[in-house]
């Protein structure tokens, strides 16, 4: 058994050893996941793992076996953008682009789990029926994916037009 990468089933790598941001580069050729600190503290290799984020640097490829991983590459279909990267494109969410993937890759799990209601820090009624969906809560969320260029304000319209800033059900299920 392998894994799932954008669709395509995948062969675990025979070294148990292999970090999934290595078979993503190196075993698949697939370099829009970045290695950026290879320490868990950047968020550049943020990749979702059955629709949830996670660091691709500090997960080896073996403990994905039967799942499905989703990169950046894999977020469009049928040859269009994904929503969040022509947001990213339209509002200057990048300026040197690496940790674009990371940062879109996590803005799609993040939406996800506002949408379920999961809360955050910032989340003052763990109770209640909905979550506002604040600018300061959109940062406290995507606070695990860094860009050292600055494109933070592009990066938080992309998401915001994206997923505007109303309360949104699920919290209280």
């Amino acid at each position: 058994m392998g894994i799932t990468v954008n669709g395509t089933a995948v062969e675990l790598p025979d070294d148990p050893r292999v970090s999934l941001l290595d078979l993503l580069r190196d075993g698949l050729h697939l370099s829009g996941t970045k290695k950026g600190c290879d320490q868990g503290a950047c968020g550049a290799c943020t990749v979702l793992v059955d629709g949830q984020r996670i660091l691709s640097c500090l997960a080896l490829a073996v403990q994905y076996e039967g799942r499905s991983v989703t990169t950046i590459e894999g977020l469009g279909a049928d040859g269009a953008l994904h929503p969040l990267q022509q947001a990213f494109i339209e509002h200057d969410g990048f300026q040197c682009g690496y940790c674009t993937p990371g940062q879109i890759c996590s803005a799609v799990a993040m939406i996800e789990e506002l949408r379920r209601g999961v809360p955050s820090h910032l989340t003052v009624d763990l109770a209640a029926a909905a979550i506002p969906c604040s600018r300061d809560e959109l940062r406290e969320r995507m606070s695990g994916n860094l860009c050292r260029c600055g494109a933070h304000n592009g990066i938080m319209d992309a998401i915001a037009t994206t997923y505007p800033a109303e309360t949104h059900p699920g919290a209280a299920e």
